[in-house]
């Protein structure tokens, strides 16, 4: 049996259980045991997991899983909860702070206690007005790679019924997320590894998201990296301004801020809430 204590975190929306290596030593955790630690039924429940190392260079590394097990992506909401969790757990000093994951150097910043700021490396993977055939129909889709893959979708480019073109979604609650996300994941062109799907609904103050997430396999109540490939997209398509206001499933504010650069886009930052949700013990 494996014992460890955890605290758990909510970043707009998405929930994390989160191991600190730390007090939890010598301590394995393997896919199989995030799939039942991540379970909402028999186990704590959660979007993913997060364990966070002690770093020689930096102040910490994060270790980051889906609830299916698979790792290897970033996850901005994830980044913001592990940001959070180095500050109550005193490594670092001040509002900046230093982190890796997936080998990669990353940097965040304590905005006040309930919000926290996540700096993500220059996109530069960008695909815009490509058809996907999905729900019937073929939908124009963007791509956006942020560290995790992103298609988004304008919920006005999606017939509401293959056989009527003029019927489009206008309210982006009644769209079917979960059906339309699993079948453009689970596309040949994007094989082996699937991508996220991000439904949008912009207006003049703000842009509504919905999101389905691969790894959960389902609709999820926000999604950062998401969040970020969305607000990139109102830029590049729909001549929106950063820094751009997101409203997630959750109801939570997202903001996202970048600037243009000369062949990819620089100096994005993703700001939202994160709160603890709890702390505990778990047995597996």
């Amino acid at each position: 049996m494996k014992t460890f204590r955890y605290i758990k975190l909510n970043g707009a929306g998405n929930d994390f259980v989160l191991i600190d290596e730390k007090i939890n030593q010598n301590l394995l955790i393997t896919p199989s045991d995030v799939t039942r630690i991540c379970d909402r039924n028999n186990g704590i429940g959660a979007d993913g997991l997060i364990i966070i190392k002690d770093d020689k260079v930096s102040d910490f590394e994060m270790i980051y899983y889906n609830a299916d097990g698979s790792t290897g992506s970033l996850c901005g909401n994830g980044a913001r909860c592990a940001i959070k969790y180095a500050q109550i757990s005193n490594r670092i000093e001040g509002n900046t702070v230093q982190f890796s994951s997936n080998k990669i150097e990353y940097s965040g910043e304590i905005i006040n206690d309930k919000v926290i700021k996540f700096y993500l490396q220059p996109v530069s993977e960008i695909k815009i007005n490509f058809k996907l055939k999905a729900f019937g129909q073929l939908i124009n889709s963007y791509y956006v790679d942020t560290g995790s893959p992103h298609v988004i979708i304008n919920i006005n480019d999606i017939l509401i019924n293959s056989k009527n073109p003029k019927a489009v979604f206008e309210d982006i609650q009644l769209v079917p997320v979960d059906k339309i996300g699993r079948e453009i994941r689970n596309l040949p062109e994007f094989r082996p590894n699937g991508t996220n799907v991000n439904f949008i609904d912009i207006n003049e103050t703000h842009i509504k998201i919905r999101s389905f997430e691969r790894g959960v396999e389902g609709e999820t109540l926000a999604c950062g990296t998401g969040s970020v490939a969305a607000a990139i997209i109102a830029k590049l398509v729909y001549k929106k301004n950063a820094p751009i206001k997101l409203i997630t499933k959750s109801n939570a504010e997202l903001i996202v801020n970048f600037e243009m650069g000369n062949n990819e886009i620089v100096n994005v930052s993703l700001t939202g809430p994160v709160e603890i949700e709890k702390e505990g013990q778990y047995s597996i």
